[in-house]
């Protein structure tokens, strides 16, 4: 039987990353990782095989180069069975592997409801990180006019942008009021909506889809409204689910939601085992909440934990929560969210004030590639701790919300940025009498004093 003294099942981001981490802190320790398939997704980069990138090819994770130069044995197999008194874990090819320490890091998989009529019919799709159904699928759609993305969600968003750059007629549709309504609010989604809808993409919100209508292919939708819509193909972005039923069949504890339960050091209720990335259970960094966040960035936190604290914990490098941070583009225009709306503090009963800023990301305004900059801050009312913002700009909104990702991490307060040291240069940032972090806090400040 193979031995090995840590096994990771799972080799997207959080598997790759456990493994480059966990073997960077422990090199006398033998790794192998095991993935399902030989070519793995950048995950974020999926939306982009149907537009910008020419073809998957060009998004596939370099897994084995990685795994090769740190000594790490890289297989592709599919686990079957865990016994955990045993620690041995049985491989579809009939190989059995036995671990000192185990880490399932086996991902999610795209939702297509039961309740949706014609969900089965020939060219309704969904967003798999799976590189041949993708192909394939790209293919089909090849062959379309007009296609449907039902939910609009990051995924949602930039597949449609993706499709109408490559000439198809796009419909989004959203049954909550705005698109992407649980990670901006509404001055924000609002604002991203026009956008792409100047984009080509017609989008429709406030209603859902009830069914798929078709003999064999699609061939319409019809919404919850009645409204019926001819289409050729529909793409289902209805968000994911954990792939826990390994765990789940091996007695690993999962949660009411079908996430492994883990701890701060993404230990599993298992001796010995550890759960990282989207089959991972997650709570929300302000307000403690169990979230159904899935999110490349967060499953790599999770894995460097996970790695950092194999064979003897770290006390001081534990995994506090998902601040769920999320960014993304269309066109030339970048945007981005971190922590709580205020919508959402307010659903939580967590009293805020908010700041917004509009300002220009260069300075003067006049240079090139200068660009419009929107920065919302919320902060607890209060303490003044920084819990969510939100960014809209230029290419480097990504950055800007990294920025406040820490702020809320280390529980910074409106404060710390009234007092923030910043480095400025005209042709790089928002000059440094208008930063757009520090006058949105300047809003926050001026509306506590007044209390």
């Amino acid at each position: 039987m193979k031995r090995t003294d840590v096994l990771i099942i799972g080799g997207s981001a959080a598997g790759m990353v456990a493994a480059t981490t966990g073997k960077a802190h422990w090199p006398e320790k033998s790794f192998t990782l095991v993935k399902k398939q030989k070519d793995v997704m950048v995950p974020c980069g999926i939306p982009y095989i149907f537009g910008t990138l020419e073809s998957s090819d060009k998004n596939v994770m370099p897994v084995d180069a990685t795994m090769q130069k740190i000594g790490v044995e890289s297989l592709v197999d599919e686990a079957t069975n865990i016994d955990t008194k045993t620690k041995v874990v049985s491989f579809a090819s009939g190989e059995n592997i036995q671990y000192e320490k185990l880490v399932i890091a086996t991902g999610s998989s795209p939702i297509k409801p039961k309740w949706l009529a014609g969900a089965d019919l020939e060219n309704v799709f969904v967003i798999p990180k799976d590189k041949v159904y993708l192909d394939e699928m790209k293919g089909k759609l090849g062959s379309a006019k007009n296609i449907a993305v039902i939910g609009a969600g990051f995924i949602g968003v930039e597949f449609s942008d993706e499709l109408a750059k490559r000439g198809f007629n796009v419909t989004l549709i959203e049954k909550l009021p705005h698109i992407l309504n649980l990670a901006f609010d509404v001055e924000l989604s609002s604002k991203i909506e026009e956008l792409l809808t100047n984009r080509g993409v017609k989008v429709i919100t406030g209603v859902g889809i009830s069914k798929i209508n078709g003999t064999n292919k699609v061939q319409s939708i019809e919404l919850e409204n009645g409204q019926k819509i001819d289409m050729d193909a529909v793409v289902l972005t209805m968000g994911y689910r954990p792939n826990t039923e390994l765990a789940k069949k091996a007695g690993i504890q999962v949660d009411e939601n079908d996430f492994i339960a883990v701890d701060e050091y993404m230990r599993t209720h298992t001796p010995d085992v550890f759960a990282v990335g989207d089959c991972a259970q997650k709570r929300d960094f302000v307000t403690r909440r169990r979230v159904p966040t899935m999110l490349a960035s967060t499953a790599c936190a999770e894995a460097r934990i996970a790695g950092m604290n194999l064979f003897n914990l770290h006390v001081v490098k534990t995994f506090s929560g998902t601040i769920a941070i999320y960014s993304t583009a269309i066109g030339n225009t970048g945007f981005g969210t971190a922590g709580v709306t205020e919508q959402r503090a307010q659903q939580e009963g967590l009293a805020t004030a908010s700041g917004l800023f509009e300002g220009i990301d260069r300075h003067p305004g006049n240079l090139p590639d200068s660009h419009k900059q929107i920065v919302k801050l919320i902060a607890a009312a209060n303490s003044g701790v920084i819990v969510g913002g939100e960014v809209i700009g230029g290419l480097e909104a990504g950055e800007l919300t990294n920025v406040i990702g820490l702020a809320i991490q280390n529980r910074m307060s409106v404060n710390s940025f009234l007092t923030m040291q910043i480095g400025t240069h005209p042709c790089l940032t928002a000059s440094p009498a208008a930063y757009p972090l520090i006058k949105a806090a300047e809003q926050i400040a001026i509306k506590m004093l007044k209390k």
